[in-house]
C-alpha cells in the first residue's frame, strides 16, 4: 500500500502540471504579469479600449494602478468574454487579481480559467473517529466535473476572504458544519499549485487542504445544492475509487497526501 500511494500520488501530480494552452498569450494586468489568455480570450478582446494584444501578449490596463479605474476594465474584460462565448456560466461573484500576494483588482470568477489567473481552493479532508473518510458528490448542475466524487468540502476564496474564514464558509455551506463542529481542525496548508488545461483555459490554483476528525455523531448535509450526496469511504474503496478516476483531481491528490501524512504519523493502519 505505501508504494501504490506513492506512485497514485507521483502520477496525480504530473496530471496537476500541464503547459499553457496552445496558442494562450502571456497575460499582463497593469505591467504585472499574471496569467495565460487563452487564443479564442484575446480574440474576443481585441480592440477594446484599455488592451493591448500582438502576438506574445495581451496587456489590460497597462499604466494603471490598483484602484477604481482597473477594476471597471477588468469588469469590461470579463464582460466582453461572456458576450464572446468564452465562459461557463456567470457566477456573480469576484476573485482577486493576484500578482504573487498582492493583489491588483478583482474580477468575475468565471472569467479566471479562460485568463488563467491564479485561485486559491480551500478543501477540508474529513475523517470519521473509526478512519473512514467523508466524501461528496459533485452535483450534476456543476459546470466543473459534474457528478464526480470529492473532498467533503471544497471551494474557492473569494476577494479579499480570509483564507481560513473562506474554508469556514464553505463548511457550512457544503456539508452543514459550523465552527463548533470544526473544532479538531488543523490549520490550512499549500500542498501544490495545479497547472491544468480546461476546456475552458488554463487553471492555475494554489491547493489548500485542512484535516478534521468529526465527531462521531456528526451528519455532515449540503445546504447550497452543490452537492448530489455525502458518504463514508474505508481508505481501500477511497483509493480504489480515486484510481478509477471517480475523483476530481484536485480532490484525489488532496486524500491520497492526506491518507499518506496520516499512515506517516501512525494515525491509520500502514
Amino acid at each position: 500500500m505505501p508504494q501504490q500511494l506513492s506512485d497514485l500520488y507521483a502520477a496525480l501530480c504530473t496530471r496537476a502540471q500541464e503547459p499553457a494552452p496552445d496558442g494562450a498569450r502571456a497575460l499582463y494586468i497593469a505591467g504585472r504579469r499574471c496569467g495565460w489568455a487563452t487564443h479564442a480570450a484575446c480574440d474576443a478582446l481585441r480592440g477594446a479600449a484599455g488592451i493591448d494584444a500582438d502576438g506574445e501578449t495581451l496587456r489590460i490596463g497597462t499604466g494603471m494602478e490598483p484602484g477604481p479605474g482597473l477594476d471597471g476594465v477588468l469588469e469590461q474584460v470579463a464582460e466582453l468574454l461572456r458576450q464572446a462565448n468564452c465562459l461557463r456560466g456567470w457566477r456573480d461573484e469576484l476573485l482577486d487579481v493576484m500578482d504573487g500576494d498582492e493583489p491588483l483588482g478583482v474580477i468575475e470568477r468565471a472569467a479566471v480559467r479562460p485568463l488563467g489567473l491564479l485561485t486559491k481552493a480551500v478543501h477540508l479532508n474529513a475523517w470519521t473517529p473509526d478512519g473512514r473518510l467523508w466524501v461528496a458528490r459533485r452535483a450534476l448542475s456543476k459546470s466543473t466535473d459534474p457528478g464526480m466524487w470529492d473532498t467533503l468540502v471544497g471551494g474557492l476564496a473569494g476577494s479579499r476572504e480570509d483564507l481560513e474564514l473562506a474554508l469556514v464558509r464553505e463548511c457550512g455551506e457544503e456539508a452543514g458544519l459550523d465552527e463548533p463542529d470544526l473544532a479538531r481542525r488543523s490549520p490550512l496548508r499549500t500542498i501544490l499549485r495545479i497547472h491544468r488545461r480546461l476546456p475552458e483555459g488554463y487553471q492555475v490554483e494554489d491547493v489548500l487542504t485542512s484535516t478534521c476528525i468529526l465527531a462521531p455523531d456528526a451528519r455532515p448535509a449540503n445546504r447550497d445544492g452543490e452537492v448530489m450526496e455525502i458518504a463514508t469511504l474505508d481508505v481501500a474503496t477511497a483509493v480504489r475509487r480515486i484510481t478509477d478516476g471517480e475523483f476530481t483531481l484536485e480532490a484525489a491528490l488532496v486524500i491520497v497526501e492526506d491518507i499518506m501524512q496520516r499512515r506517516r504519523l501512525g494515525e491509520i493502519p500502514a
